[in-house]
């Protein structure tokens, strides 16, 4: 049971009378019999809580940061008409902050036999699923004096996916690969291309690509077209260690790193290649392999969805281990993890010569752009003390990329907002020189 505003507004009208009219025990008890027999015929009046019958429908995955759209009907069995305010309750992290209150609660007025529906548009301000918690109900009586209350679980789970904010990058990097594939006037050729077609000689054209037999059987001289071989294997590995927890600016590592394979996967599919994911801190948290083309970025998106960085090292033995199991034969494996000295010395170098041996090995790292802020800092002694800091973490981080570029590895060092495009662009460059 629930009173409500009216029902404290007739107690002080009721006090006002026997104050004034009735100054009596007797009309003290005649005034609070009133009110009770007001509030009791209003809970028996009320429609019954407990029958309601409920049922739920709408979004079910949406891009972090999106709306989605809930939808709660309510079915009152009952002859009674129900005057409710309804309370649809999520998790904390399904709203943006401040909104909660407002979003989730709705009036609604179901007349008996009948049914309503309310909306519910849900913000995540985090990936993952997001489940409801209950419906409560509160139905009132038609004085408003007072309520009867109940509550429900009605599930009902919607999924926050990576926002994909890079695939703003996609068209121009779509449009290199269109010149890689031979597809436009601009055509390159590397020790890792395939014959594509004939087509007659302009002007500006290399004249190592002539066609001479083709050539003599025609009246204009031919010359031969190249595109990057196909059906290449991308295996793309996200560390989800401790490393990857690390903030830069308002989210961790791990989410530029998501973000960054998600924009390679994508232009890799477009490519013709195959692409698998395996994500590893101490175990194995996640694998997709085998997807087709039209699948596999959708299944991606979905297993990065519930990825949370773990707080503790990753193990790189099995790390590596588990990657070669996935790519038997020779790959592009792209790693997505620190740049930090202590983890990259001990952990992963001793085990590179496994990788490179067979394998094209991309090391793919997210900077954080507030120690270039700090180099520049000057004028008092904290900010004197916080650029030598910067530059010897810069310095670290040079030297550990140098050390493993001596290994025949391809390092990429970028800040959150860059690391996406520039991972592409090495992609692209990989597969210009035929490297994969």
């Amino acid at each position: 049971m629930a009173l409500t505003g009216r029902t404290a507004l007739l107690a002080a009208l009721g006090a006002l009378v026997v104050g004034l009219l009735l100054p009596s025990a007797a009309g003290i008890w005649l005034v609070t019999g009133a009110v009770l027999l007001a509030v009791v015929a209003d809970l028996v009046l009320a429609a019954p809580v407990r029958s309601l019958r409920f049922g739920r429908g709408g979004d079910t995955t949406v891009r972090l940061g999106e709306p989605a759209t809930v939808e709660l009907t309510v079915t009152n069995p009952s002859g009674r008409p129900l005057r409710a305010l309804v309370r649809d309750a999520w998790a904390p992290s399904a709203w943006r902050p401040g909104t909660a209150e407002a979003a989730s609660r709705h009036t609604l007025t179901v007349p008996g036999g009948e049914r309503r529906r309310a909306v519910t548009v849900l913000t995540p301000t985090r990936r993952g699923d997001h489940r409801s918690h209950r419906v409560t109900v509160r139905s009132l009586g038609p004085l408003g004096l007072a309520a009867r209350q109940g509550s429900h679980l009605v599930p009902w789970t919607v999924r926050a996916l990576p926002p994909f904010a890079s695939r703003k990058h996609l068209p121009s990097r779509l449009a290199r690969l269109r010149e890689l594939d031979g597809r436009t006037s601009v055509l390159t050729r590397g020790q890792g291309t395939e014959f594509d077609s004939l087509r007659e000689y302009l002007p500006g054209d290399d004249v190592r690509s002539i066609d001479w037999r083709a050539s003599a059987r025609r009246t204009t001289v031919a010359v031969r077209t190249w595109r990057p071989e196909r059906d290449r294997h991308i295996l793309v590995v996200l560390d989800t260690g401790r490393t990857s927890a690390g903030r830069v600016g308002d989210a961790p590592r791990l989410d530029a790193s998501l973000d960054a394979a998600l924009l390679l996967t994508a232009l890799a599919t477009r490519a013709g290649d195959r692409v698998d994911l395996l994500a590893h801190d101490a175990r194995k948290r996640t694998a997709v392999a085998g997807c087709s083309a039209h699948e596999v970025l959708p299944a991606f998106t979905d297993a990065m969805a519930d990825l949370e960085p773990a707080l503790h090292e990753t193990d790189m033995r099995s790390l590596v281990s588990t990657a070669l199991k996935m790519a038997p034969h020779r790959s592009l494996i792209v790693l997505l993890t620190g740049l930090d000295a202590a983890p990259v010395e001990d952990g992963l170098r001793p085990l590179l010569p496994l990788l490179t041996k067979r394998h094209e090995v991309v090391l793919a790292s997210v900077a954080d752009p507030r120690l270039d802020a700090l180099a520049a800092g000057r004028g008092t002694l904290e900010a004197v003390y916080g650029a030598a800091a910067a530059e010897q973490t810069r310095a670290d981080r040079r030297a550990t990329a140098d050390r493993l570029t001596r290994h025949g590895v391809t390092v990429l060092d970028a800040p959150p907002a860059q690391i996406a495009p520039a991972l592409a662009d090495t992609y692209l460059a990989l597969k210009a020189a035929g490297r994969l």
